[in-house]
């Protein structure tokens, strides 16, 4: 009996030490693409936002979202480990610009005011314009003519004021203006085409479709839509030079198409063109 109790001993240990094998053999497997510091070594710290659906943290603690699948994926392709820290909007860039993470998600707009402060990646996807109606309208010269709503602060709603005037109604958010849309208190409703598409999924649009405007030379946002980044510090160069590179790559292969399509959006977004700065 001693003796077979041995031989067990031992065909554990060997199968132990085959599996620690395995796993040093697979962690070795895995090799960066390049080679940058980041706030925890071997982990990128994200400061996650929430704001469905591109960015956010699920009940088990993981980031999801747009911007953070993309930044998962980029994390898979440099080796990396992901440590995911929900934040308040208003301390997202904060928490990047004092060290605490990496980069942050929630569809940061490459804007020159930011870029004052701090590097922005290369363009993720275009924040597109919808146009939210129960005719399915699509052209910016469908608006003409009728009561139109849309939300403050967006990048269309000076050229919109131009274009309409008196017949542009302005809300302090997306929801108060799909109430009005649904009881027709407006004919027709412009906001991000992503808010829409979660509004609805979540039926809360009823008979309202949802479509991304086609260009028009009277609304510049309509022609070039702003475009998302991660942003992350000064210091980061080698950061920033990795994530242009991967950024690039997923463009290349399809992988941010592939990622918006599985949030339910067209997937044109990832059409970025060249980087801009809105002023």
């Amino acid at each position: 009996m001693p003796r077979m109790k041995t031989t067990t001993q031992f065909l554990l240990a060997g199968i132990a030490g085959l599996a620690l094998s395995a796993g040093i053999a697979s962690a070795q497997d895995c090799t960066p693409k390049h080679q940058f510091n980041t706030v925890e070594a071997g982990t990128l710290t994200v400061a996650v936002t929430t704001y469905v659906p591109h960015s956010f943290v699920d009940d088990s603690g993981n980031m999801k979202g747009i911007d953070g699948d993309i930044a998962t994926e980029f994390a898979k392709r440099e080796c990396l480990k992901v440590k995911a820290i929900a934040v308040d909007p208003a301390a997202a860039i904060q928490y990047v610009l004092s060290g605490q993470a990496d980069i942050t998600t929630g569809d940061w707009y490459r804007t020159a005011e930011r870029a004052k402060v701090m590097s922005l990646s290369a363009p993720l996807y275009t924040d597109q314009m919808g146009i939210y109606s129960k005719e399915g309208f699509k052209s910016v010269s469908d608006l003409e003519g009728k009561q139109v709503g849309t939300v403050q602060g967006y990048l269309w709603v000076a050229d919109l004021k131009a274009m309409l005037g008196g017949s542009l109604k302005l809300y302090p958010n997306s929801v108060n203006m799909q109430q009005d849309l649904n009881s027709g208190r407006i004919d027709v409703a412009v906001d991000g085409y992503s808010t829409g598409v979660v509004a609805e999924q979540k039926g809360a649009l009823g008979d309202v479709k949802v479509n991304v405007a086609a260009p028009d030379e009277r609304v510049k946002a309509s022609k070039e839509a702003a475009q998302a980044a991660f942003p992350y510090s000064f210091n980061a160069k080698e950061l920033g030079v990795a994530l242009d590179a991967a950024i690039t790559e997923m463009h290349a292969d399809g992988t941010i198409m592939t990622i918006l399509k599985s949030y339910g959006l067209d997937g044109t977004a990832a059409e970025t063109g060249a980087p801009r700065l809105v002023e």
